[in-house]
């Protein structure tokens, strides 16, 4: 039996409704199409398109047409479907919010230092910045618009906190969606960093003031005007950068604050007229070697030596500039002799400026000596190696510092600090003393001829006097010593007198042995009865009375003494020649 149903009447009507217009929609799709026009240039199909790609893009277009208009056609007869799609799109940014509020990651498109941050963790967000902050964030230095160097934040003292910064922007929340959100950096700064490096980069970014000097122009001496310099100032500078470390960062740069630095002698005319009539002639240049008593000499056209010159407090001078460019040439040919000498700029600049003040048309410059490596031989020890090297033990020890010398064995290395040490003052090349151990004889040396002898006592074998090369070091009249070997029964210490005393060289630091007459003793007596010829002193080297004056006023600071014995031979012509008035050979 057949029943009605309106219900079921009604879904069936909805449907027919449904199909009849689904069919209207694909035979109006079906029409003939409309009469072609051509196509304007900027519509034209693009090259190479084929009839039937043609056909299947306009397939592809008339499909999706067909989607979008059943999907409107069914939102507006069919609100539940407005309902699930609401649901759908609640559940889908509940999921998204929960894959980074669950993990706790940061979300999408927050930027801390130029680096992305979203979807990362806090811990994972302060690693990123960290290797940034290393490896990718520059500052650059500038001097007067000129980049000098680029560093890295911390090089310059610049310093954040990076999990700060993570956690901050783990804060922002969705606030960077859709623009973008970026945290800015608390920047704080290291002020002792800071400062070392500025104090670090002066030496090569200060420049020097230049004062007047001269050159040849068509083979005429001209003046040249002095020059301002410049000087960072670091204090300014370091106050510009702490009262606004964010800004350095922002930029990318430190701005270096430097002042002007005037000459002090700017005028090259008012000695025009010397400097022309000190680069009229050549100048002698003579490398004098104290050790050896030998001497080389360079002759200096004037072309060379004009540009030497400037104008200083007493008058002409020279450039240190000029000159350290003529010495590294020069030590490159003396290295080529001997690696171990070279010339020191400090000696050249000293003889220079002391030649040119008082006319002199030469200079004496100072051989000067590296610190050496010495490898011990079978029966060296420290005391042996200071004999042998004429080099104070107490010194080698210094250079030594934490070795036990005591214990070397043959093969060892050990180092041996300059022999300038025991010379330090500039040396006379004009007069040596030659003192001979082994005959107890003392020997002056005047232009390389010998100008008087007598007989010397050196030290008894517990107090030996150490051969070597050293020089005079300084001289009293009255010089007092003392040993222990004066102390009495009763513990007390008398002091002896030494008359016309010359220091020569430290026995130990502050303790020193030279030159001097006759000792007299706390009883009175003369050590040695006062006389000489054989080992009597504490390490001294004693001469008669008048001998001694004599010697003290002949001998002014700086005159070399070379002291000689079995253990240490000549090392200087005059000095073989004393060995040869004994019979014995160098």
């Amino acid at each position: 039996m057949n029943t009605y149903d309106p219900r079921r009447n009604s879904r069936l009507s909805r449907a027919r409704d449904r199909q009849h217009a689904r069919e209207a929609r694909r035979n109006e799709a079906m029409a003939v199409p409309r009469e072609e026009k051509v196509a304007p240039a900027l519509e034209r199909e693009p090259v190479g398109m084929t009839a039937q790609s043609r056909i299947d893009t306009e397939a592809l277009k008339k499909r999706a047409n067909l989607v979008v208009q059943d999907a409107l056609w069914y939102a507006r007869h069919r609100p539940s479907v407005w309902r699930w799609g609401g649901l759908i799109g609640v559940a889908l940014i509940l999921l998204f919010l929960g894959s980074y509020l669950l993990p706790g990651r940061i979300f999408p498109n927050v930027f801390a230092l130029g680096v992305p941050l979203g979807g990362l963790t806090v811990d994972e967000a302060v690693a990123a910045l960290q290797d940034a902050w290393a490896n990718d964030v520059k500052v650059r230095l500038v001097v007067q618009g000129e980049t000098i160097e680029e560093l890295s934040p911390q090089q310059v003292g610049l310093q954040v906190d990076f999990t700060h910064m993570a956690e901050a922007a783990r804060g922002v929340g969705l606030s960077g969606i859709p623009l973008g959100y970026g945290i800015q950096p608390q920047v704080t700064l290291d002020y002792r960093t800071a400062e070392d490096l500025l104090v670090a980069r002066a030496v090569a970014l200060n420049t020097p003031a230049q004062n007047a000097s001269y050159t040849l122009k068509d083979g005429i001496v001209v003046g040249v005007p002095g020059t301002t310099g410049r000087q960072i100032d670091i204090t300014q500078t370091l106050s510009q950068i702490n009262d606004a470390p964010e800004s350095i960062l922002r930029r990318g740069q430190i701005e270096i604050v430097t002042l002007p630095v005037e000459p002090d002698y700017p005028d090259p005319e008012p000695f025009l007229i010397e400097a022309r009539r000190m680069a009229s002639q050549p100048f002698q240049l003579i490398g004098y070697d104290p050790f050896t008593d030998t001497t080389t000499t360079w002759a200096t056209p004037p072309e060379n030596l004009v540009t030497w010159l400037e104008v200083g407090e007493n008058g002409l001078t020279v450039s240190e500039q000029e000159i350290v460019r003529f010495l590294e040439a020069l030590n490159t040919e003396i290295a080529s002799i001997d690696p171990a000498m070279y010339i020191s700029r400090d000696d050249a600049v000293r003889a220079l400026s002391e030649a040119l003040q008082i006319g002199e048309r030469r200079a004496w410059l100072r051989v000067s000596h590296y610190p050496q490596r010495y490898t011990i031989q079978r029966g060296d020890s420290g005391y042996a190696i200071s004999r042998r090297t004429g080099i104070p033990y107490f010194m080698i020890q210094e250079a030594n510092a934490g070795r036990d010398l005591g214990m070397i064995y043959p093969g060892d290395e050990i180092n041996l600090p300059s022999k300038d040490a025991v010379v330090p003052l500039p040396p006379v090349p004009t007069k040596r003393i030659v003192v001979d151990i082994n005959t107890q004889m003392l020997y002056g040396f005047e232009n390389g001829q010998e100008a008087f002898s007598w007989p010397i006592s050196t030290g008894i074998a517990k107090y030996p006097t150490a051969p070597g090369v050293y020089q005079i070091l300084n001289h009293v009249e009255l010089a007092y010593g003392s040993s222990i070997d004066l102390c009495t029964s009763d513990s007390s210490c008398g002091q002896w007198k030494m008359y016309w005393f010359m220091g020569m060289y430290e026995v130990s630091t502050g303790l020193m042995n030279g030159f001097h007459g006759q000792v007299e003793l706390p009883n009175g007596a003369y050590l040695g009865g006062g006389n000489v010829g054989q080992p009597f002193t504490y390490g001294c080297v004693m001469s008669r009375p008048e001998e001694a004056e004599f010697l003290y006023n002949w001998a002014e600071d700086g005159v070399v003494v070379e002291v000689i014995s079995n253990d240490f031979l000549p090392t200087s012509d005059v000095g073989r020649q004393v060995l040869a008035k004994r019979g014995g050979s160098a």
